[in-house]
């Protein structure tokens, strides 16, 4: 399906984002992948204030996967919490503190100002 998220990956974005929401993610960015590469359909990227938010909002992210009846997701960054990947396959989120997500700049890397692209919550 080309210019849309399936609906199915869109569910479980719309669960991811609120989940980022209600762990009080700073900065939250939805960013559509489609067309743009083969490796997901959506990219979010959250900032936490710190190692110990970063955390607790991937354990959120977790959970919103398990409440969507979805696999869970690979993991990579833990215990560090600097840069925190969940890869949920058709999702993949990044979290980080301010500054590694500022030395990183992902969103300037696929286009986050191009049309289709928008900030979410």
């Amino acid at each position: 399906m080309h210019g849309s998220i399936e609906p199915e990956a869109g569910s479980l974005v719309q669960a991811v984002l609120a989940s980022l929401d209600d762990a009080k993610a700073e900065d939250i960015v939805s960013i559509d992948l489609d067309g743009k590469t083969t490796i997901a359909d959506v990219m979010i990227v959250a900032t936490g204030r710190s190692n110990v938010h970063v955390g607790a909002m991937a354990d959120r992210v977790v959970k919103a996967f398990k409440e969507a009846g979805k696999p869970a997701p690979r993991i990579e960054g833990l215990p560090n919490c600097d840069w925190v990947l969940v890869d949920g396959g058709d999702v993949i989120i990044h979290l980080f503190r301010p500054e590694v997500r500022q030395f990183y700049n992902l969103e300037k890397m696929w286009g986050q100002d191009r049309p289709g692209e928008r900030q979410a919550g």
